[in-house]
């Protein structure tokens, strides 16, 4: 049941947005997720919210990620993670990262700061006290970034199933390059009825979470809201599961096929 959150938002940078010429969002959306392990049991909730803010006089959004365990499972293993990046309203780069988590006792605390004149990520690990300066990529994303500068800027027009996007990303104390597969259109059922989505398969690192490298498939709305829907993993034990079961504050009309 470890990195709760980081499975959502892993999901949520690989798939979302592709070819908008206005902004596919705005502050005030929230979206809820509810997280189920091995099909059966409740494992925890996570949200993602859109906030109005200025960093270092400069109008960003403030993406507040926040996830966390529930039911019976929180007795014996708790989780409770906490994601921010604050990020350019115009170009959707970032200026600053935030990762604080705290699952089941392993514990991090870093913030990142994105030197974009010098391609340099300033990162202070405040748990251990450590402070260093890491190169980065032009134009580098953040884990969290990385999903809303997608909605605004990918072109899905362009892709056909099969087709493979790149994005270069930051995350805690290394440059990361993602590969992400569409596989093309599939209508799915949700708590809100039929949806039209959009269904991706991002490549993760194998090993200690995730079972190999295409574990994770993702489905994300086919409006103009992009929507994250739902995802699905198969882990090293296990499998988990989540679902979008609420959400407030879209820019667009939310499109449903069929009622439940």
């Amino acid at each position: 049941m470890k990195h709760i959150l980081l499975f959502v938002i892993s999901g949520l940078v690989w798939v979302s947005g592709f070819g908008q010429h206005e902004s596919a969002f705005q502050e005030g959306e929230w979206f809820k997720f509810e997280m189920s392990y091995s099909g059966f049991l409740k494992a925890g909730n996570a949200t993602l919210e859109v906030k109005d803010q200025h960093y270092k006089g400069k109008p960003v959004y403030h993406i507040v990620g926040k996830g966390w365990t529930t039911g019976a499972i929180k007795w014996f293993f708790k989780v409770e993670d906490r994601y921010e990046s604050y990020i350019d309203r115009d170009t959707y780069v970032p200026y600053k990262f935030i990762r604080k988590i705290d699952e089941g006792g392993h514990t991090k605390d870093l913030e990142i700061e994105f030197d974009r004149e010098n391609n340099l990520a300033l990162v202070h690990n405040k748990k251990h006290h450590k402070k260093q300066t890491i190169e980065t990529k032009p134009n580098i994303q953040d884990m969290v970034s990385t999903f809303y500068y997608l909605r605004n800027e990918m072109d899905i027009g362009s892709l056909e199933a099969g087709s493979e996007i790149f994005v270069n990303m930051f995350f805690d104390e290394e440059n990361y390059a993602f590969k992400l597969k569409y596989l093309g259109e599939e209508t799915i059922d949700t708590d809100f009825g039929k949806i039209a989505s959009l269904k991706f398969r991002p490549y993760v690192m194998a090993g200690r979470v995730f079972k190999e490298e295409e574990s994770l498939t993702l489905w994300v709305s086919n409006d103009r809201n992009k929507v994250p829907l739902r995802i699905k993993a198969d882990l090293a034990v296990g499998s988990l599961r989540a679902d979008l079961t609420a959400f407030k504050g879209l820019k667009y009309p939310f499109k449903v096929v069929a009622k439940p």
